[in-house]
């Protein structure tokens, strides 16, 4: 896969070089390259903001240096797209707090592109003309992390990069660690331990000490379900109960949850 992302503060992205996925640059298994959006201005002051139309508090990124800068994105991610493979457009995501939110499915989506770009806003936001230019060449996706503002799009672009270039084939050594975390199976990961077995007066849940794997897998997946319940109830609200067992459904019972006419979980 290539990562292109645009920003004011290409350094801001350096931790992107660092563990794993840092190693993965080096094998040639993820290509990623950050752009400085001021390239792509001509005056003495490399401006990329001015003040908005209307009105109003703050500063607009200017539409021009954003649409010589993704032009160049575009030319060098087209020898990493096979026009017969890749028929779709390719993904421009643009952090906004306006956006969808990204989730470990749309992780995985994204893990499935053969490039992304990333567009790192700052001030009040880019010049709206650049999405709506952008989106005859690319499919542009505005995403949240969540419902709060952050200074500009590098920290977001940071943790989407991180979570979609994990998913790619080869970069984390072992591949079953990403089947058992949290939001893999739509609920939280189960609790875990290591040595000593017992630690200033905590001891570890004796079911991990007695090697019966069903046991343990019986007991991992009611911490996962009482987890969620007790921390992110969303995730199960209207969840198909089909996929819970009698006995997890049991348990579910116990933390609140019935069944509606639909088969769908819901809290009583």
């Amino acid at each position: 896969m290539r990562i292109d992302v645009v920003s004011i503060f290409p350094e801001y992205l350096s931790p992107l070089r660092l563990s794993l996925l840092g190693r993965a640059q080096e094998d040639g298994i993820l290509e990623l390259e950050v752009h400085d959006l001021r390239d792509f201005t001509f005056d003495r002051h490399r401006t990329v903001d001015d003040t908005p139309y209307g009105g109003g508090a703050g500063m607009v990124m200017k539409p021009e240096p954003w649409s010589l800068a993704l032009d160049a994105v575009l030319a060098a991610q087209s020898a990493k797209r096979d026009p017969e493979l890749h028929a779709e457009l390719p993904t421009l995501i643009v952090p906004s707090p306006a956006g969808e939110l990204f989730t470990q499915s749309l992780a995985h989506e994204l893990a499935g592109e053969p490039t992304l770009a990333f567009a790192c806003g700052r001030y009040e936001g880019i010049d709206e003309r650049v999405l709506d230019w952008a989106s005859e060449r690319f499919r542009v996706r505005p995403v949240s992390l969540g419902d709060y503002v952050l200074n500009g799009g590098e920290v977001a672009v940071m943790a989407m990069v991180e979570a979609v270039g994990r998913l790619i084939p080869g970069v984390v050594g072992n591949p079953e660690s990403l089947v058992e975390e949290s939001h893999s199976d739509g609920l939280l990961e189960y609790p875990v331990y290591t040595k000593p077995s017992s630690w200033r007066g905590l001891d570890v849940p004796e079911v991990l000490l007695s090697g019966n794997h069903g046991r343990i897998a019986k007991w991992r997946r009611e911490q996962q379900l009482r987890r969620t319940a007790a921390r992110r109830p969303e995730l199960l609200d209207g969840a198909d109960a089909a996929q819970f067992s009698g006995g997890e459904r049991e348990i579910l019972r116990e933390l609140g949850y019935g069944v509606d006419d639909g088969g769908r979980l819901a809290r009583v």
